[in-house]
């Protein structure tokens, strides 16, 4: 083992004369925030690996397989992929964990052969992007001439970060229509279809959708809900004005029964009153 520091030495010396990777086309590679990537690494057929030195903007690891059943190792040459770089697959591809907008950039990876003694330099250019979070979308509006109403649509996101692209969805007439940016203006009339508006923000990682925005619910006919207002309070008056009535009517029943039902009652009442009354009195004596 004591071998081993120098073995990842000359290694490295020997990637940092033999290949700059200038001459060699970058693979794109789209990762998202916090989440996990692969670089794939290309061997070719019927070909031993010896070693593959992986680099960044400075040394990153060195991946050396394992001989006669032994497990393959990687040394890792950078502090800041502690923990966070493992092996992928028999190709021994980089697997790179809790990405970070500083793991943006370009990776390279020298391929050293064994069997044809030959190495091959890959390249990847690296760019982290967040996922995206729901669409904010402000309205402003005014009620123009000839009762038509200007609309003015603005979408953004939160913490977008780079290479956003927003484009408005409506749906009118049973068709979508797409407008390309993230401001919207558009104007509407009484009498038109009622179209909405949904805001799409999408990034190289995620697409995500505003809810649907219908321009009558700022847009309204003037005179529609004036007229509608008016004859609903009216109406109200008017149901209120019958219920009164009839709880007035009801009770003055109610009152005039009760006492057509008491008045003989109580008449006969007062008859018998007079009665015992009358028998009660002495009856005058003869002198």
């Amino acid at each position: 083992m004591g071998a081993l520091p120098w073995l990842l030495l000359l290694l490295l010396l020997r990637a940092a004369e033999g290949y700059s990777g200038d001459d060699v086309d970058a693979e794109e590679v789209v990762g998202v925030l916090q989440e996990s990537i692969s670089l794939p690494v290309e061997i070719p057929a019927d070909e031993e690996v010896e070693n593959i030195i992986w680099s960044s903007s400075a040394s990153l690891a060195v991946v050396i397989p394992g001989r006669e059943g032994q497990p393959t190792k990687i040394v890792l040459t950078n502090p800041r992929y502690q923990r966070r770089v493992s092996l992928v697959g028999p190709d021994y591809s980089l697997c790179i964990s809790n990405l970070s907008w500083e793991d943006s950039g370009l990776y390279y990876a020298q391929v050293n052969l064994r069997t044809s003694q030959a190495s091959s330099m890959q390249r990847y250019s690296l760019r982290v992007y967040r996922r995206l979070s729901e669409p904010h979308v402000s309205v402003n509006f005014e009620m123009a001439a000839e009762e038509s109403c200007n609309l003015s649509l603005a979408c953004s996101v939160e913490e977008a970060g780079q290479d956003v692209t927003y484009s408005w969805i409506s749906r009118d007439d049973c068709r979508d229509t797409v407008h390309e940016g993230s401001a919207l203006s558009t104007s509407w009339r009484p009498g038109d279809s009622v179209p909405s508006y949904t805001c799409r923000a999408t990034n190289p990682v995620s697409t995500i959708y505003s809810q649907p925005i219908p321009a009558r619910s700022f847009c309204t006919d003037p005179h529609f809900p004036e007229e509608t207002s008016t004859y609903s309070c009216l109406l109200a008056k008017g149901l209120l004005l019958l219920l009164l009535f009839a709880i007035l009517g009801a009770g003055l029943w109610c009152v005039r029964a009760q006492r057509g039902c008491q008045t003989p009652r109580t008449r006969k009442l007062e008859r018998n009153r007079l009665r015992l009354r009358r028998k009660e009195q002495p009856s005058p004596s003869l002198a």
